[in-house]
């Protein structure tokens, strides 16, 4: 392992990575027009998203993320159910917010944390809604920290 010069705390260990040509050069583009530092930076990103991804596929990960929603506002009694079942997983639910897109178009972000399969279950349900247009849980291999102390 090396130690990084920015920060004598953290670690890093060199691998070699082979790429034919083509993904080599898209690699590259991808680098440029992100304004990543360098390949690393943009692997490193890559990998840690899917390991993100692998470990929401695990379940029992406790994670942060969104579940992002497009739906009709126009369909009856919707608002209302999604606004019961964020009561309902109020332990999964950290906060919302809500835009008017169009007249009847409606785009939903929830900020979410805990297990993984807990958030996929959250996800579906409002997904699965009458009036939905789209929806997507994204989680992330992090943890927001608590809003209040466990009381002693």
């Amino acid at each position: 392992m090396k130690m990084s010069l920015e920060n004598p705390s953290t670690l890093v260990s060199r691998i070699s990575v082979s790429l034919p040509p083509d993904l080599l050069a898209e690699l590259d583009g991808m680098v440029e027009s992100r304004g990543y530092g360098s390949r690393s930076q943009a692997i490193g990103d890559m990998v840690n998203y899917q390991l993100a991804e692998h470990k929401s596929a695990l379940g029992d990960e406790v994670m942060a993320g969104t579940i992002t929603l497009l739906y009709n506002r126009a369909t009856r009694g919707l608002q209302g159910r999604l606004a019961d079942l964020q009561y309902q997983h109020i332990d999964e639910v950290i906060s919302s917010l809500h835009v008017h897109l169009t007249e009847d178009r409606m785009l939903e972000v929830l900020l979410v944390q805990g297990p993984a399969a807990r958030l996929q279950a959250v996800a579906h349900e409002m997904i699965a809604l009458r009036g939905m247009v789209t929806g997507r849980l994204q989680l992330l291999a992090a943890v927001i920290p608590p809003l209040h102390a466990p009381a002693d």
